[in-house]
């Protein structure tokens, strides 16, 4: 049975009573974040976690970490946010992904690096103490959420820390995300992240720009 995670996420909010609970937030960019933030910051005390060493060339994760902290900086609910700082760690996801290299986006890599990036998560969090942990990557359509949310489920029984269960995209999310983005004028990247992705992307660019040639 297909399960409704934003409905999870609901009947959660609905059973804290008004109780603010931390929160440690994986983020991808700042366009993600932008919603997800905005919604999550009514019922959390949230501290977001860039950690994203799937991303390259380096100039990119360094892009998209400066647009995080310009979008937490200028929006006004997410003044008390802080951001937990992770190295940029490229090898670890090369290390990950070797084998997996031809496999298609959103295929058993994606999957590998959705639970990667969330173990990194799930490790802080215990580690400092949250009473939660979640991704904000479930707020794209081309990310799948029913594995983000089992990866989570999983890491949450394996660590002890709770899963905040989530499908962002849901009420519009993935809307409003673009809305906040063009309001703040949020860099929006054009792939995933990993070289794989920008592969694809600059496959198609360069079909695209051969059409339109002849």
């Amino acid at each position: 049975m297909k399960i409704n995670y934003q409905q999870k996420l609901d009947e959660l909010i609905k059973n804290l009573n008004g109780e603010r609970k931390t929160l440690l937030l994986q983020v991808c960019c700042a366009p993600c974040s932008s919603y997800t933030i905005e919604y999550l910051s009514d019922y959390f005390d949230i501290t977001l976690l860039y950690y994203n060493p799937n991303i390259s060339p380096i100039e990119e994760y360094q892009k998209r970490l400066h647009e995080v902290e310009k979008f937490i900086n200028e929006f006004p609910k997410a003044n008390n946010i802080k951001i937990l700082h992770c190295d940029y760690d490229g090898v670890v996801y090369e290390k990950m992904s070797k084998g997996l290299e031809n496999e298609v986006e959103g295929g058993k890599r994606c999957y590998k690096c959705y639970e990667l990036r969330l173990r990194k998560t799930v490790e802080l969090a215990k580690e400092h103490q949250f009473d939660y942990f979640g991704t904000t990557l479930s707020i794209s359509p081309y990310k799948n959420a029913m594995w983000l949310n089992e990866i989570g489920e999983q890491l949450s029984k394996e660590y002890k820390v709770n899963y905040l269960y989530a499908d962002f995209k849901k009420k519009n999310g993935y809307k409003r995300s673009i809305e906040l983005s063009n309001d703040y004028k949020l860099y929006r990247q054009d792939y995933c992240g990993c070289i794989y992705s920008k592969q694809a992307r600059d496959l198609i660019k360069e079909r695209n720009r051969l059409k339109e040639s002849v």
